[in-house]
């Protein structure tokens, strides 16, 4: 299961860079901050809504960081909540998303990726994402350096209804 997520990731950060004719991938909508995107594969399509950070920590470690809302309808997933810091996380530090009060803690972290286990967490994590601003995704790194990801939420509703939309 993992192993079918960290391919799909890499798929769509692939086709972002190197188009193919084996599948396609294509914007559907560009909502403030966020953008739908949905990758047709002979396997099936996937739709996800996703956004970069607005603002890292530390500022003089630019990477290419990217947080995911996924639909896989031919996999029965729905709601998956991924986050990708641009680097390789430290496996012995927790990775989490806090947004006013709320904290949520990612239990997956695996080749770059971090993901909620449990959906009923995603679910409560999607409520709070819709109703929030920011979402700030806190991670650490191989030598055990904290990064800061900011999310800005605006857009995110329509990102994800859009996404929620083109796989149902």
């Amino acid at each position: 299961m993992i192993k079918k997520k960290l391919a799909v990731f890499f798929i769509l950060i692939l086709f972002t860079l190197f188009p193919s004719k084996a599948a396609e991938l294509k914007e559907i909508g560009k909502f403030k901050d966020w953008q739908t995107m949905v990758l047709v594969e002979p396997t099936g399509t996937v739709c996800f809504a996703q956004s970069s950070p607005v603002l890292q920590a530390p500022k003089s470690n630019k990477r290419e960081a990217k947080l995911f809302v996924t639909f896989r309808p031919s996999e029965k997933i729905t709601d998956e909540i991924s986050a990708s810091p641009g680097y390789e996380f430290n496996k012995n530090n927790s990775v989490t998303a806090i947004s006013g009060k709320k904290k949520i803690k990612f239990d997956i972290i695996q080749q770059g990726f971090a993901w909620i286990a449990d959906n009923k967490i995603e679910k409560k994590m999607i409520k709070v994402m819709k109703k929030g601003s920011r979402l700030m995704i806190t991670g650490y790194n191989q030598k055990g350096s904290q990064t800061i990801d900011h999310y800005s939420l605006l857009g995110f509703t329509k990102a994800y209804n859009a996404a929620k939309s083109a796989c149902s």
